[in-house]
């Protein structure tokens, strides 16, 4: 943006509109109970509002639109991949046999660890906390019932497990929407997020463990059970080939082949397994990569769980991504971000207090703006260049993304996430949060281990590595 009568906005400039949007935001999700396209839109407008008063020209302002979309169009690109990804995984009975297997570990001493580990290989598997909670995670609320654990803390191992998966699953839209943000790709992103993800991820199998303990003397009821697997083994062939592609995308992200050529050929390799081993045509494959799958088993919670997947399933977080990176954009173009930013960071003296500082962001922009996509795009416009010009590697910013924005968004009761959880698990985010403990733990070691000298990635030290 150049314009030589342009002005710099001053910090209560940029307070009061920060506010007007946080007003608008929040007032449209608790008391409209709307979805945030057309409030991001609102605020758009109360953005651009901002910048012509600060002398951008209308030019200026939509070219700042297309500055924010840009940064991120290979995580827009790859949100269609996703949708393909599940279709054609579901197709191939990928996802069904890891269902079917992970139900089968399921013990009656350890139904919260055991838990806790389905919910994270169905949300890796899918790349969606929100379906796995609204399909596993219900059976293993009656589960839970039946065995009489207290919902609140069935439904937090349910959240934990989910949300884990979300985080870490290379076909998660925040897995790929973070790196894209911090100027990171998705496997770096990943290795990032495991110093500080495996710990709390040890520490909470520990803790359900303990919690569960007292529950070891009830009987599981494995009815249910029983019967979501004889409806998957009734439409699918399970056996151990069904996991070819997830394997292929596992295999060819260690050997650091780009995200989208790895998703194109872990989506290929689930064509010739759809086609013999699941007697499908070419025809069903194109109609699931576009429309997702879609069965009829007679069982409710195996339909539920999947018809999911294709194209067409991504285009309400497409959108939604569209429209917070252009407000980002403007936010960034005409300097509001900027403004309150260099308050927040003048007083930061050392880089390892950056990841507390922007978990703290993140956690503040989902309270007020209510959705995890907008806490990530938000935050990192505005510590992308902080952490540059700190010496810090971007996946340090898009590590902290993560743990800020993803994981503390359905602690929230109006946030959209939290309001998923409640409606799957019929449990407030008040009740479950307690036991949610990847949630609030994970973010916690983001900003204590950095401050403690553990897991600050400095970008000398990638250049070392790459020297190694």
């Amino acid at each position: 943006m150049k314009n030589k009568k342009i002005k710099q906005p001053s910090l209560m400039f940029a307070l009061a509109v920060m506010i007007l949007i946080i007003m608008t935001l929040v007032g449209g999700l608790i008391m409209l109970k709307s979805d945030p396209h057309i409030l991001m839109i609102a605020s758009i407008i109360i953005a651009s509002f901002a910048a012509l008063i600060l002398g951008y020209s209308w030019d200026d302002i939509l070219q700042s639109m297309v500055n924010g979309v840009n940064k991120a169009m290979q995580a827009l690109f790859f949100f269609f991949l996703i949708g393909m990804a599940i279709g054609a995984w579901i197709l191939s009975g990928t996802v069904p046999a890891l269902i079917s297997y992970g139900l089968n570990i399921i013990n009656p001493t350890f139904f919260l660890p055991t838990g806790l580990i389905i919910c994270s290989i169905c949300s890796i598997a899918t790349g969606s906390s929100w379906s796995t909670a609204g399909t596993v995670g219900i059976s293993l609320m009656g589960i839970g019932a039946g065995l009489g654990i207290p919902a609140p803390v069935t439904a937090g191992m349910v959240v934990s497990g989910s949300y884990f998966g979300d985080k870490m699953s290379p076909l998660s839209d925040t897995t790929n929407l973070a790196p894209a943000i911090a100027g990171s790709n998705i496997y770096d992103h990943i290795k990032a997020m495991f110093y500080t993800t495996v710990p709390t991820y040890v520490i909470a199998l520990t803790v359900y463990m303990l919690i569960g303990m007292k529950y070891s003397g009830a009987n599981l009821d494995m009815v249910k059970i029983t019967a979501i697997q004889n409806a998957i083994e009734g439409m699918f062939n399970v056996n151990p080939l069904v996991f070819l592609p997830l394997a292929v995308v596992l295999i060819l992200s260690v050997a650091k082949v780009p995200a989208i050529p790895g998703m194109i050929a872990g989506i290929a390799v689930s064509f010739p397994i759809a086609i013999f081993l699941q007697h499908k045509s070419i025809s069903d494959i194109i109609t699931v990569l576009n429309y997702g799958f879609d069965l009829e088993s007679g069982l409710d919670i195996v339909d539920t769980l999947l018809m999911r997947g294709g194209i067409q399933s991504m285009m309400w977080t497409f959108s939604m991504g569209v429209i917070a990176l252009a407000l980002g954009g403007v936010l960034s173009g005409c300097g509001v971000l900027t403004a309150i930013v260099i308050k927040i960071v003048e007083n930061i003296k050392n880089p390892k207090y950056l990841p507390a500082a922007t978990i703290i962001t993140c956690f503040v922009v989902n309270l007020s703006m209510a959705d995890q996509y907008v806490s990530i795009v938000i935050t990192g416009e505005l510590f992308k260049d902080v952490y540059k010009n700190a010496g810090l590697q971007p996946r340090m910013l898009s590590r902290c993304l993560e743990e800020g924005g993803t994981l503390t968004s359905s602690l929230i009761p109006w946030n959209t996430c939290g309001a998923v959880m409640f409606g799957s698990l019929g449990v407030s985010a008040l009740q479950y949060a307690p036991y949610a403990i990847i949630n609030w733990l994970n973010p916690l070691l983001g900003i204590i281990l950095p401050m403690l000298g553990y897991s600050l990635l400095k970008a000398n030290n990638l250049m070392q590595e790459e020297i190694d």
